[in-house]
């Protein structure tokens, strides 16, 4: 694997992408409202992650899996994804995105954006339909803090030459972890935590600031 100038690390859902997925997967099971307060409270740092997924998982129980192309179909990425991630790439660097979310998503939508590395949840499967389960380990916020310096290490980039990219109380580790934390579209919390405000929300705002 060739090393790289720069990591740039985002947070998927209200950062690369304007949406937070798990609301449009509990639309599918005519439970949007529910989990869209409780994934509000869980980015406001209110309540543990951790936790807080679990229940809004069991939320979705029942959605069947051909669900996922209604899903995806209504995914908006972010305006300045794109930009952003060529500006990266011209300088010889690399993209990656951590998320709370799910990996029957970002598998989608991270290689058509050209994220070059990406690691989410993962929900449980029974007779093609989801479970209301998590499989394996949740992806929180010291896993993505701990993601960001393996991508690092892996990617022979120094630490200096890391951003990270979040809105939710969950980035705040990934976002102190890297040199530069950035909050984006973010939670009060975030942005009181994070090195710089971006306010805008167009990630275009981070090319200049790239080291």
């Amino acid at each position: 694997m060739p090393d790289a100038s720069l990591l740039v690390v985002l947070d998927a859902d209200s950062t690369l992408i304007r949406n937070e997925v798990i609301e449009l997967i509990a639309d599918e099971a005519g439970r949007g409202p529910e989990v869209a307060a409780a994934t509000e409270a869980a980015m406001r740092g209110e309540v543990d992650f951790a936790e807080s997924l679990r229940g809004r998982v069991e939320a979705l129980r029942g959605v069947p899996l051909s669900a996922f192309a209604r899903v995806v179909a209504r995914v908006e990425p972010t305006p300045g994804v794109r930009e952003l991630i060529a500006a990266v790439h011209e300088r010889g660097g690399v993209v990656g995105v951590v998320s709370g979310g799910f990996h029957e998503v970002l598998d989608e939508i991270a290689p058509a954006l050209g994220v070059d590395v990406w690691r989410a949840n993962r929900l449980e499967v029974s007779d093609g339909a989801l479970s209301g389960r998590v499989s394996g380990a949740i992806v929180d916020a010291a896993a993505k803090a701990a993601t960001l310096r393996e991508w690092a290490e892996t990617y022979a980039v120094p630490a200096a030459r890391t951003v990270a990219i979040g809105d939710g109380a969950n980035d705040l580790p990934m976002l102190r972890a890297a040199a530069l934390g950035l909050a984006f579209n973010a939670k009060p919390a975030v942005r009181d935590g994070a090195d710089l405000v971006i306010g805008a929300v167009d990630l275009r705002e981070v090319v200049p600031l790239l080291p």
